[in-house]
């Protein structure tokens, strides 16, 4: 074979095989991949180094699988024979010796001894001759260095660097200038396999919030389902901190965010160590922390994991705080002075970037021990607030504190830090910083939060930003003439009485309907300073806890719902002013809370037997949206994040006056079950049964049913209560049995044969539950009809025969014709049939009831016999051998009659007579399929006079 290009087209091809299909390929394919790409580094080519970085990408972390084990010996053995190639190309000489630190973690067992010392030696080699070029990988080099610390190669290495870096290398500053170097992602990257990179990318840029736990599930079951597979989580967490960098674009939407699968990744952790390690690889770039060299987005997702995890896993943020407290004097207590201040510089930029608007609330929060605080107020006194916050007098709410374990040093001297595993025959493992480790796998400290704190505390949601205060002068300067003095009047009376606010607010509603220049200019400052200046009272909890008339009418004495009344006040073709129609529905793209707090108004102070809810359809439709069903949607999501009983609130108003745009919508349901409670699912099943609320109609309660089937398990079977609540009958229903799947869709299914079970069998409903594949571990339709077995079994034995026959016509026809089933979407086949007879026979059921001993049963199997193949004879024998005993039970009694008659009686008029004495249930013909059936036996072929076993039957 000739090369004209250098083989660059060979090499390239190899790469994108390896990154895109290896983890498919046979072993013999692997084998000659890895084969070829040796061969390669032997020649020099130009560009192998590509293949090499990807394949040390397929070598995984936490893996000991054969497959794995072998490509880290396939790769070593490559790098080991080529070391002059190797140390030519920086690069994939760092990937190398990044690679082989992280999983010479992993190989410490004995049977993986020979290995392990020979990529012991290969990274020792690397090190002591290039160390310079080593350390461009960056702080991440020394995390690792000290997780391998313990073994003897590298235990003098280690001290060489902690107490006499200038014996490496002269230009080698030790620990300060390594630590202050950022890790390089592409380092980062290399440690997970291109599938996990994936859907690690998938999850923080696709996935919506809420949505995600079956995407982690997977995840968990494919990638960190074993043991040693706990360490993967350090990679993760340093990738997702310094290498996935989302959009603002992601960041100001509803895609999980990074926090969030942190908390993941540190919640779901089943070992000590590694959720001390996985601690440690969250805060590593705030030790050393320089403003001028880092970027925001490395510290953002630990301080956002603490801050959002502290009103519902607030043992979590407890840790991490504990452990970020700790590690300060104990990471390297030569340089505490330096740690503390990299620490302190991170807190400072996450200010100075309004990651968070303050940290007090953070650090003085009510819910940590008072030990932990009066630490943090230690160490932290710069972000507490000056005050003391005394301890939560509730004994129910208080948080149990972390375990106090004092740790011991993390870089130090080897034999001051390090626990040695007592594990026979393999290398020590080090134990790294144990304090306060059991609190995020510990059942019984979990249970004991989960017991103290309240149940609303425990629902996940991110918690509340305080908001940054807004300059309002500038919107003053941009407004003129009473608009300005009245606006001005407004500020300095900001924390006055509500009453003279409000009316302030009325003569400034009367300025604007009085003036006849107000247009949008105008209206855009001050729709920026009203909402800027009344954000507070659109916040947080607005309805009520006790709803009466006097509560109510003080929850609508708020200024900003004096705007609300002048646009809704009484007209008589229900128009709007314009002036207040163009100020509102620029406050409303300006603000998201205005659209609930005007929905709010406006049902509250609407009179018995009105509504004046179509001036929120108004201003819908002169917003940028423009529709009355996205705005819902919008405003319904802003609500749940402030006011979840406000949302319930609003649902029967909503759908009574809007009831097209609100049945319609699946997001606006979505939103709702996505953020209730059980005690809130109840109100809405009394509004319900009241007769107050409609949320589904028979015409499209099947199709709304198919569009939630992937919505997550609580928000399903609201739904599945809600419909119940509605009273339909169940055969609106049953068009989506054939699409649902036993193993996918058990909330559908749990919920349907609930309904089922409270009807009568009847043809209508037998029909689609025989016309469900018959796989195994489907019980759905075994279920049903042993249930309705057990309640009449002749009623459903009659209906059974019924479809039996029928099935036994229809494919005894089409093979006449030699035509496929086009009915089979509605018509059960013989297969399925005989499929679910079978798996009723064996269930517990059969045996507690006389079905299968029914005459029209085994009539039934007798006839639908004569349509089946061989091949199915054979597969439901036992079903065939019931209806066998009725032949010859027939048969004996025949012959007992005949013994007993004249010879005469013996006359083929005879033998028709005793036919025609069989009972009607066992006739062969369906007025519905237009189908003559006859017996096999007789000469001639005659039709009955009487059509029987019909529908009716």
């Amino acid at each position: 074979m000739i090369s004209r290009d250098g083989m660059v087209l060979a090499w390239s091809r190899i790469n994108q095989l390896v990154i895109e299909k290896f983890i498919k390929l046979q072993e013999l394919t692997r084998t000659q991949a890895v084969w070829i790409t040796k061969e390669m580094v032997k020649n020099a080519v130009t560009g192998v180094d590509n293949v090499c970085s990807s394949l040390i990408k397929q070598i995984a972390g936490g893996d000991l699988s054969p497959k794995n084990i072998w490509l880290a010996e396939a790769m070593l053995d490559i790098f080991t024979e080529n070391r002059s190639w190797l140390e030519k190309l920086p690069v994939l000489m760092c990937m190398a010796l990044f690679t082989y630190l992280r999983v010479i973690e992993d190989h410490n067992i004995q049977s993986l001894g020979t290995l392990r010392q020979r990529e012991v030696e290969f990274c020792i080699t690397l090190l002591r001759n290039k160390f310079m070029e080593c350390c461009r990988i960056g702080r991440d080099l020394l995390r690792l260095l000290q997780n391998v610390a313990r073994i003897p190669e590298f235990e003098q290495l280690w001290k060489d660097i902690l107490h006499k870096p200038q014996s490496i290398n002269p230009q080698f500053g030790g620990v300060p200038q390594l630590m202050g170097q950022r890790t390089s992602p592409k380092y980062l990257a290399c440690r997970l396999t291109p599938d996990m990179e994936k859907k690690i990318i998938f999850l923080t840029s696709k996935v919506k919030f809420g949505q995600q736990k079956r995407y982690q599930d997977w995840f968990q079951k494919q990638y960190l389902s074993t043991p040693e597979s706990q360490s993967l989580r350090c990679d993760l967490i340093r990738y997702i901190c310094c290498v996935v960098h989302p959009s603002n674009e992601v960041l100001c939407s509803d895609i999980i965010q990074r926090w969030a699968v942190i908390g993941w990744l540190l919640t779901t952790c089943t070992s000590n160590v590694a959720a001390s390690s996985a601690k440690l690889a969250l805060f590593y770039d705030w030790l050393f922390f320089i403003q001028a060299r880092a970027n925001i987005m490395d510290i953002e997702p630990a301080i956002l994991v603490m801050h959002h995890s502290m009103r519902s896993h607030p043992a979590i943020t407890a840790t991490l705080l504990d452990f970020l407290c700790r590690i300060i004097p104990n990471f390297y207590p030569p340089l505490t002075s330096q740690v503390k201040l990299g620490v302190m510089t991170s807190l400072r930029f996450i200010l100075e970037k309004r990651v968070l608007p303050s940290l007090s609330p953070l650090f003085d929060n009510p819910k940590l021990d008072k030990e932990l605080r009066a630490m943090i107020r230690d160490t932290f006194s710069e972000f507490c607030s000056v005050t003391d916050i005394p301890p939560v007098p509730s004994p129910k709410t208080e948080i149990p504190p972390p375990i106090p374990v004092i740790p011991t040093p993390i870089i130090a001297e080897v034999k001051e830090v390090e626990v040695i595993s007592d594990t026979p025959n393999t290398a020590p493992v080090r134990n790294r910083l144990d304090s306060v480790e059991g609190t995020f796998s510990d059942e019984e400290e979990e249970e004991k939060v989960k017991s103290q704190v309240p149940v609303k505390e425990m629902v996940f949601r991110p918690i509340k930003e305080e908001e940054e205060e807004v300059e309002l002068d500038q919107y003053l300067d941009q407004l003129d003439g009473d608009i300005k003095d009245l606006c001005e009047t407004l500020q300095s009376q900001k924390d006055a009485d509500l009453e003279a606010q409000c009316e302030t607010m009325e003569n400034l509603c009367s300025v604007i309907l009085e003036s006849n220049d107000f247009d949008s200019d105008t209206a855009g400052p001050l729709a920026s300073f009203l909402t800027a200046l009344y954000n507070p009272h659109m916040s947080g909890e607005i309805l009520p806890e006790e709803i009466s008339d006097e509560t109510m009418e003080d929850s609508l004495g708020k200024p900003i719902y004096v705007i609300f009344r002048n646009l809704s006040q009484d007209t008589e073709d229900d128009s709007c002013p314009l002036q207040l129609l163009t100020l509102v529905c620029i406050m409303y793209e300006k603000h998201t809370k205005i659209g609930y707090n005007l929905l709010y108004y406006l049902h509250s102070s609407s009179k018995p037997g009105e509504s004046k809810l179509h001036v929120y359809e108004e201003v819908c439709k002169n917003t940028e949206a423009g529709n009355l069903s996205t705005c819902l949607v919008k405003d319904f999501k802003a609500c749940q994040e402030e006011d979840v009983r406000l949302l319930c609130h609003l649902v029967t108003p909503i759908y009574t006056q809007f009831p097209d745009t609100s049945i319609e919508s699946m997001d606006l349901l979505n939103t709702i079950v996505s953020c209730i409670d059980s005690a809130q699912l109840q109100d809405l099943i009394c509004d319900i049964l009241q007769g107050n609320l409609v949320i589904f109609k028979k015409e499209t309660v099947a199709s709304t049913l198919e569009k939630t089937l992937d919505w997550e398990t609580f928000e399903q079977y609201c739904v599945w209560q809600l419909l119940d609540a509605h009273d339909f009958e169940v055969e609106l229903l049953i068009p989506i049995l054939p699409k649902l799947n036993y193993r996918d869709h058990p909330e559908a299914l749990a919920s349907m044969v609930l309904l089922l079970k409270l009807e009568r069998a009847s043809i209508e409903l037998l029909k689609p539950l025989f016309c469900r594949s018959c796989k195994n571990g489907d019980r759905f339709t075994s279920a049903i009809l042993s249930y309705w077995a057990l309640q009449d079994e002749s009623h459903l034995a009659d209906l059974t025969k019924t479809l039996l026959v029928r099935a036994t016509s229809t494919a005894k026809r089409l093979r006449q014709r030699q035509q496929t089933n086009k009915q089979s979407a509605t018509n059960p086949t013989p297969e399925k049939l005989l499929g679910h007879l079978d798996a009723l026979r064996t269930t517990v059921a059969s045996k507690q009831t006389m079905f299968f001993s029914q005459d029209a049963v085994l009539q039934g199997l007798q006839h639908i016999q004569t349509a089946c193949s061989d091949a199915q004879k054979t597969k439901f024998s036992d079903l065939f051998a019931l209806a066998d005993e009725l032949d010859d039970m027939s048969s004996r009694t025949t012959r007992s009659r005949l013994a007993r008659r004249s010879p005469g009686s013996a006359s083929p008029r005879g033998r028709k007579s005793v036919q025609n004495n069989e009972p009607e249930s066992s006739s062969e013909s369906e007025q519905d399929d237009e189908v003559i059936i006859t017996k096999p036996k007789p000469a001639k072929r005659r039709k009955k006079s009487t059509a029987v076993g019909s529908d009716s039957d």
